[in-house]
């Protein structure tokens, strides 16, 4: 049977427009009627993929592929991303990934998607071959070659990389985003190196690289966090509260990007009942979706956040057998309020390290416009500053339900920090969560090399290594700078 075309033009129509409902359901209709398009199929595994209905988008995608749709690589790509960064599988993204480069062995971003999925395994070897092969698609490849330096200076290479480095830097016409990354990869080189004031130079040239390459409406801004701050603030605690479950709340692990957040869900994640979902972005989504938030966040009631904490349930995938999960999403930070709303028995474990630590953290790695504030110290200064206002609100507003763990104590005093924490979320103690890291835990952060080493205190007052170039900073960092705190 062949579909009606007024409700083919109603469907793209809807989808142009936005009209995420009314395109699934016009593109629903039209599939039943003529399942034999496989361009229909994939327009509605995008639709369901960005209604974050995650299972019903991989079948559709999947019915597309079946259907015969052209360039079937570029679905399976996209099957592949949903497995890895939504579902947790994956073993299954990597299949995905293999049948995608079967079909078109010179898909670019096949090639560095398998890296990143052995560097998240923590298999360097075979990470390294796939950005191997990346490169012999693309031989000015700034991811690609980024990347492999990173492992480099985790196996103890960093001369060999900042030599590699500095010679694709002097290459002509490389692009704006190559040449930011391969930038941040020789500051961290040279960081390795410890030759500092070389290292402050490489990132300081990456990161107003970075800046030019970005897209100009979405750098910082300053005014609007601090209304967002305000926002925020006004809006919370709210009064209603989700209706009472039986399951555990889940154990949210938040703070600044770079404060010890990673290491911190590590390390708690090795209970033998504690399963470390890592950075979920379930909350910010959810958030997201809430017109006019955070203003309208009183005027939730019980069942529209009971619907929510059930929305966050059926997106997440807690493995049989394990009593708590770890949700550490850094940027949570802005959510405790939703989140107490949400689960009001949720314990929130803050990870705090030494300001100037975390802002040059953030300022030697390479976020796209993913943070918005990381090109410039001032503009990182000034976010911590509204962080750490909205703690300050949400400590006064949930007391006892907020714990602060110190970055520096967990690497140098591991024992009772983890302790205390374990205690504070309600488990029993267990020395599992300090023993070494076994097998391949899937790591999937910035942190993905540093987290697989045993605990050192190598990035404690790391800070003090860059004094004599932070000095020209003065102005923009303030205080952070005359105190160290």
């Amino acid at each position: 049977m062949t579909a009606d075309p007024d409700l083919r033009r109603r469907a793209i129509q809807a989808l142009r427009d936005g009209q995420g409902d009314a395109a699934i359901a016009a593109y629903r209709t039209l599939l039943a009627s003529d399942p034999g398009v496989p361009e229909d199929w994939y327009n509605l595994g995008y639709l369901l993929r960005c209604a974050r209905d995650f299972d019903a988008a991989l079948d559709a995608y999947d019915r597309a592929v079946v259907a015969g749709i052209d360039r079937p690589e570029e679905v399976r790509l996209n099957r592949a991303v949903i497995l890895s960064e939504h579902c947790g599988r994956p073993e299954a993204a990597e299949a995905e990934l293999r049948l995608a480069l079967a079909a078109a062995p010179d898909l670019l971003p096949g090639w560095l998607n398998l890296g990143n999925l052995y560097e998240d395994r923590g298999a360097a070897d075979e990470a390294r071959a796939a950005y191997r092969r990346a490169l012999a698609v693309d031989a000015a490849n700034g991811r690609a070659w980024a990347r492999l330096a990173m492992i480099d200076v985790h196996q103890g290479r960093a001369a060999a990389a900042v030599d590699q480095l500095r010679h694709l830097l002097a290459r002509p016409g490389l692009p704006l985003v190559a040449a930011a990354e391969i930038g941040f990869a020789l500051g961290a080189a040279l960081d390795a190196l410890e030759d500092y004031d070389a290292a402050f130079a490489a990132f300081t040239v990456a990161n107003r690289t970075a800046a030019r390459a970005s897209d100009p409406r979405l750098r910082y801004d300053r005014a609007a966090q601090e209304r967002l701050t305000d926002a925020l603030i006004a809006a919370t605690p709210g009064e209603a509260r989700a209706l009472p479950e039986a399951a555990a709340a889940p154990i949210f692990i938040c703070g600044m990007f770079r404060s010890g957040s990673t290491l911190a869900e590590q390390m708690l994640g090795r209970h033998p009942l504690v399963h470390a979902a890592g950075e979920l972005e379930i909350i910010p989504a959810l958030a997201h979706a809430i017109p006019g938030y955070p203003r309208t966040l009183p005027s939730l009631d019980r069942q529209r956040l009971s619907a929510l904490r059930d929305r966050y349930r059926a997106e997440v995938r807690q493995p049989a057998g394990t009593l708590r999960l770890t949700d550490k999403r850094p940027d949570n930070i802005l959510h405790v309020g939703l989140i107490k709303q949400m689960f009001p028995d949720a314990r929130i474990v803050h990870t705090v390290r030494q300001p100037l630590d975390t802002i040059l953290s953030i300022w030697f790695l390479y976020f796209d416009d993913h943070i918005r504030y990381g090109h410039d110290l001032g503009d990182a200064a000034h976010y911590h500053r509204q962080c750490r206002r909205l703690m300050d609100h949400w400590q006064r507003s949930y007391p006892g339900d907020i714990h602060a763990l110190r970055y520096e104590a967990l690497v140098t005093d591991p024992e009772p920090t983890m302790r205390a924490l374990t205690d504070f979320v309600g488990l029993t103690w267990d020395p599992a969560v300090l023993a070494a890291e076994r097998g391949r835990a899937v790591v999937r952060t910035a942190s993905v090399w540093q987290v697989r080493q045993p605990l050192h205190q190598r990035s404690v007052d790391r800070w003090r290594h860059y004094a004599k170039p932070l000095a020209a900073f003065r102005e923009q960092l303030g205080d952070l700078l005359d105190t160290g705190a």
